[in-house]
C-alpha cells in the first residue's frame, strides 16, 4: 500500500466561486463543461471542481489547447 496516497487531502471548491475568482459567467463555463474542457463533480446536485481539475484545465489553456481563430464579423451592404 503506497502511505502518500492515502494521505492525501483533495480540495474542492464551488464551481460558482470559482467562477467569480475568474470572472467568467455561468454560461461560459456550461460550455465548457459540455465540451470537456472543465471537469467537474456533482455533490448533493451542485458542481465542485477539484484543485487536478483546475490545473487540468490550467494546463490546457497555457499549452493553447482551446485557442481559436478570431472570428470578426463581415458587415452586410445594404
Amino acid at each position: 500500500m503506497n502511505l502518500e496516497k492515502t494521505n492525501t487531502v483533495m480540495a474542492v471548491i464551488s464551481l460558482s466561486k470559482w467562477l467569480e475568482q475568474i470572472g467568467v459567467t455561468p454560461c461560459t463555463a456550461w460550455r465548457w463543461r459540455k465540451k470537456g474542457w472543465l471537469k467537474t463533480v456533482n455533490i448533493a446536485g451542485r458542481q465542485y471542481l477539484t484543485q487536478e481539475a483546475i490545473d487540468e484545465f490550467h494546463n490546457r489553456a497555457v499549452a493553447g489547447e482551446f485557442a481559436q481563430v478570431h472570428k470578426v464579423p463581415v458587415a452586410k451592404s445594404a
